[in-house]
């Protein structure tokens, strides 16, 4: 008798997802691991206070144009994380987009609008692995 293999609910998603991303930083210095955690941590209130457009521009302008030393890689890292995720083909607010930035503003409000939900909503997952997995540093209350 075969059973049906069960589709994965989407916060099933968004945790595989979110852990499967902390995975693959794995090697990464704990210099590294320390500065991503804190955007992380603060990339959600920054949405919130400021739209997912403008959060991402300036992970963007705080990568610079070729990620050099942990924190701009940290910033890039965070960026390109978020992009995967929205951009994914299957599921994606923006399926297959190049970059995610351009999706945004080439987009109409209600696309904006769901990228921002659920960009906070993968960050929720997204922050509590890090958590979990990386380092606090010094300065770091959370």
């Amino acid at each position: 008798m075969k059973i049906a293999k069960k589709q994965q609910t989407i916060e099933q998603q968004r945790a595989a997802d979110a852990f499967s991303r902390i995975d693959a930083m794995e090697g990464k210095s704990s210099g590294f691991k320390n500065k991503y955690r804190a955007y992380v941590d603060r990339l959600g209130p920054t949405i919130i206070m400021n739209g997912l457009g403008q959060a991402l521009a300036t992970e963007r302008v705080a990568a610079g144009p070729k990620p050099e030393g942990e924190d701009k890689q940290a910033h890039a890292a965070l960026y390109e994380n978020l992009h995967e995720w929205l951009c994914r083909a299957e599921g994606g607010v923006f399926p297959s987009a190049q970059d995610l930035l351009t999706a945004i503003t080439k987009n109409d409000e209600s696309h904006y609008l769901q990228a921002q939900a659920e960009a906070l909503a993968w960050l929720e997952w997204h922050k509590k692995c890090c958590r979990a997995s990386f380092p606090k540093g010094e300065d770091d209350n959370t």
